[in-house]
């Protein structure tokens, strides 16, 4: 490979490499705009049917797929044009417009939504995986905010995106650059599948415990709890007594959270962290979108200085707290892990949290509660639905909300169960992160070719080992 650069709005680029606008190398139309909102509205959707891309379903080149919306047969042929095929991208139209996500055959024949773009590149011309990488580069990415337009909304359309340039090697070096890229991906996709497996077990196990409370059915029909040790079994009643709640296990005590909770904390105004205050490395800012899991996410930070964090102490939380969204995404919960790679953080101003006094309520119990259809119902309860979706009074309301709760004894045994749970998980984000690094280091020097498969093949064996 020619060791000769070239200046272009991505930086240096190998002088090897063949320049088009996108609209040529792409099929006729292949650069469409999802359907205008008239064509599609929210009571449209239906339980079962054909899945809608929108911009929150972009992930990191790939689809997430939970909570898709539907809509029937009918309305899937009357909006066939905006129908997907593997191999296509779908760009975030508006907001975030760097994010994109690359069509899988198992999405095949989905729509994507009006905040959408759709780009299909000609086979001929550009490997379609290959392109989506081009597509995460880091000089791409700030290249497409900076032409996007408007201020306050950044947004993309169907002429911005067929203007932009695309520097581009043989399909064949397209294709070797995506096969090794895309082994790390689908590996980092496996690990976060999971993760995911993982923690819908600890939920399934919290919910047989502590809701339907299948233990002590059986053990008031006689019968051995099902996969249970008779030590975890002995700290479960036989039998249910009446309480204010309703009917409760013998022995569980209706509380509320302010009982057993030692703080309970809101995240500072929006006036106390702003863009401008943001540095390289410091105190990690915790938002909604590390809230998406069980376990808070923990990477990918903004920071503030350690000067600012101690000036809003009060917002500042750590390993074992539970951490909640009051406003835009409410009902979040996460809990933050006791080997969580920060001793301290601060919260967003749209998150609270809640510090257990760990001799009475475990962080674990109360986190795996509230994402219960219970515990959602009861902290949704105070919802104000005036502009912004927010929890009206959040820390007052959230230390008023009663509960039954068994015994702490049985609290810290379920703590215990869930342990190798959350550790597993915790291995898999490291992994996941090794994984990450390797992919982004890699990414700008296979893409335009400078790196052969060849030269790499040994690296990314060792980290999918």
């Amino acid at each position: 490979m020619s060791s000769k650069a070239v200046e272009t709005v991505y930086g240096s680029m190998p002088a090897n490499l063949t320049c088009a606008k996108l609209r040529d190398l792409c099929v006729e139309s292949g650069i469409q705009t999802g359907p205008f909102g008239s064509q599609l509205h929210q009571e449209d959707y239906v339980e079962k049917g054909t899945p809608i891309i929108t911009v929150e379903h972009l992930g990191e080149n790939r689809i997430v797929h939970s909570n898709l919306p539907k809509v029937s047969d009918d309305d899937k042929a009357r909006l066939n044009k905006y129908a997907l095929k593997a191999g296509d991208i779908v760009f975030s139209r508006v907001g975030s417009v760097d994010r994109r996500a690359l069509v899988q055959p198992a999405e095949d024949g989905w729509l994507f939504s009006g905040r959408c773009l759709r780009v299909r590149p000609n086979a001929s011309e550009l490997d379609a995986q290959w392109l989506s990488y081009f597509f995460g580069l880091p000089a791409f990415k700030a290249y497409i905010r900076s032409i996007a337009v408007g201020a306050t909304m950044p947004s993309l359309n169907t002429k911005i995106l067929s203007d932009v340039p695309i520097y581009f090697p043989d399909l064949a070096t397209q294709r070797n650059a995506a096969f090794a890229l895309a082994k790390l991906d689908d590996r980092i996709t496996l690990l976060r599948e999971t993760n995911a497996t993982l923690e819908a077990i600890a939920q399934a196990l919290f919910k047989s415990w502590f809701v339907d409370f299948d233990p002590v059915r059986a053990k008031r029909d006689g019968r051995a709890p099902d996969g249970m040790d008779e030590a975890t079994a002995a700290l479960f009643p036989d039998s249910f007594e009446g309480s204010e709640l309703g009917a409760a296990p013998r022995g569980w005590r209706v509380c509320r959270v302010e009982d057993f909770a030692d703080r309970v904390g809101m995240g500072p105004f929006g006036s106390n962290i702003k863009v401008e205050t943001f540095v390289d490395s410091g105190i990690p800012v915790i938002s909604g979108q590390h809230l998406k899991q069980f376990l808070v996410e923990d990477t990918t930070f903004n920071f503030i200085t350690k000067d600012h964090a101690e000036r809003l102490t009060k917002s500042c939380v750590q390993a074992g707290d539970v951490i909640f969204t009051h406003a835009g995404s409410i009902g979040q919960v996460a809990l933050l892990h006791k080997h969580a790679a920060f001793s301290k953080y601060v919260l967003s101003q749209r998150q609270f949290f809640l510090r257990c006094r760990t001799e009475l309520m475990t962080p674990e119990w109360i986190a795996h509660y509230f994402k219960t259809s219970a515990g959602q119902h009861q902290l949704l309860a105070n919802t104000s639905q005036v502009g912004v979706p927010s929890i009206a009074r959040p820390v007052s309301y959230l230390r008023s909300i009663q509960l039954v709760v068994p015994p702490p004894v049985l609290c810290s045994r379920f703590a215990e169960v869930c342990s190798s749970i959350t550790d597993g998980v915790m291995a898999n984000r490291k992994h996941i992160t090794t994984l990450t690094n390797l992919r982004d280091a890699l990414l700008p020097r296979l893409i335009p070719g400078q790196l052969r498969l060849s030269e790499v093949a040994e690296a990314i064996k060792e980290a999918l080992a």
